[in-house]
């Protein structure tokens, strides 16, 4: 079984190379009196900073704090609307924040972000650098998904993936994601009647992922468990561990990180070392140009062997991609298993698919380079 309802030291393991720690905190916890609720919250990021962790946090709450300033009890349809009232609240919030540093002798700074200013590797560049310079300047960064301008196209959708993809991006050693909840409860119907609090998840399977339900129907937040173990995912495979923690209370976040047995632990896998810079943006956050469909044989060479994709694994490609560009690579099932740099166009994919690498220069009309398809060293498994 791939999880355990007691902790036998995995947090104490996770723990003891804590040095940097993303904090998500829902809409619902600091919605009611949130003046009094950031002040809670930020009193006790300031006693984990006292012991040298530098801290992100990422904050959901402008909407739902925009509602309550226009007294509005239901969420608009109109996008318009919901993004006026995102700017409304956006304001606020970070008023309290920044109140509530200062209150313990630092500051805090802003980053409102959109799935563009991740996927974009250049602008993921900059947004990691200034984020690693305000971490250097004692500043605490408090970044929310940009509301007010983000339509579907550029949406990040929830703040769960959101402190996910900045905790790759930073290399987090751990995220919290402080909820409504004190944990992952085994389930067997989803939206049925919690069971027992799960401790400790060493891997996400099917029957894990089956027994989360969707929201939550509160007209405050977006999120629920399955964005939670979506965002679990994403870090165990960068390589850090998540947690999900009730906040009801901030005082159990230091709890969890003292090492008691509370929320639910998802670890990382113990074999695989941390992914580097360029495989986290290659994995998590680059836009595909297309797609490469392996047969079974090339499926296993690249996920279990460590070996490049060759044209003969090949068994098809779909996409508008060019030489350099990013592509998925599945299995026959059409699974994605990994991505990778493609060495070839999708017009000379089409004419060397299932080739030996001895006839890719007739087929081509040229001398070729490079035989690989996708070289290892310029792929990613993601299975």
């Amino acid at each position: 079984m791939n999880y355990q309802y007691q902790d036998k030291g995995e947090r104490q393991a996770v723990l003891r190379k804590l040095r940097r720690l993303v904090v998500k905190v829902g809409s619902n916890l600091v919605r009611e009196n949130p003046a009094v609720r950031t002040a809670e919250l930020i009193g006790r990021l300031a006693a984990l900073r006292s012991r040298g962790i530098e801290v992100i946090l990422v904050t959901s709450g402008a909407i739902p704090l925009g509602m309550s300033i226009l007294e509005r009890t239901t969420r608009p349809k109109d996008m318009a609307k919901v993004q006026a009232l995102a700017a409304l609240g956006q304001c606020y919030l970070m008023r309290h924040y920044e109140n509530a540093c200062e209150a313990h002798g630092f500051h805090c700074a802003q980053l409102l972000l959109t799935a563009a200013d991740l996927q974009n590797r250049d602008r993921n560049l900059h947004v990691t650098a200034c984020l690693r310079a305000l971490l250097e300047e004692g500043v605490l960064p408090v970044i929310n998904e940009n509301d007010s301008v983000s339509v579907e196209q550029i949406k990040i959708g929830d703040n769960d993936t959101l402190a996910a993809m900045v905790a790759t991006m930073l290399g987090a050693d751990l995220t919290v994601l402080l909820t409504t909840i004190d944990g992952f409860h085994e389930n067997e119907k989803p939206d049925g009647p919690l069971g027992q609090r799960i401790s400790v998840i060493r891997e996400l399977d099917d029957r894990l992922l089956a027994m989360a339900g969707t929201t939550d129907g509160n007209p405050y937040s977006t999120g629920g468990m399955v964005t939670k173990l979506h965002a679990a995912s994403i870090c165990t495979t960068g390589g850090h561990a998540l947690a999900i923690v009730d906040g009801h209370d901030f005082n159990d976040l230091e709890r969890f990180l003292d090492g008691e047995d509370c929320g639910t632990l998802f670890l990382q896998p113990s074999l695989t070392h941390p992914m580097r810079s360029w495989q986290r943006f290659l994995a998590f956050f680059s836009e595909p140009a297309g797609t490469l469909i392996l047969d079974a044989g090339a499926a296993d060479a690249v996920t279990n062997r460590n070996k490049s994709l060759l044209p003969g694994g090949l068994l098809g490609a779909s996409g508008t991609f060019r030489k350099g560009d990013a592509v998925r690579l599945v299995g026959p099932d059409r699974t994605e298993i990994a991505r990778g740099v493609v060495n070839f166009s999708y017009e000379e994919l089409a004419r060397i698919c299932g080739a030996k690498t001895t006839e890719l220069a007739t087929r081509l009309g040229h001398p070729v380079e490079n035989t690989e398809v996708v070289h290892k060293d310029h792929l990613v498994i993601i299975k």
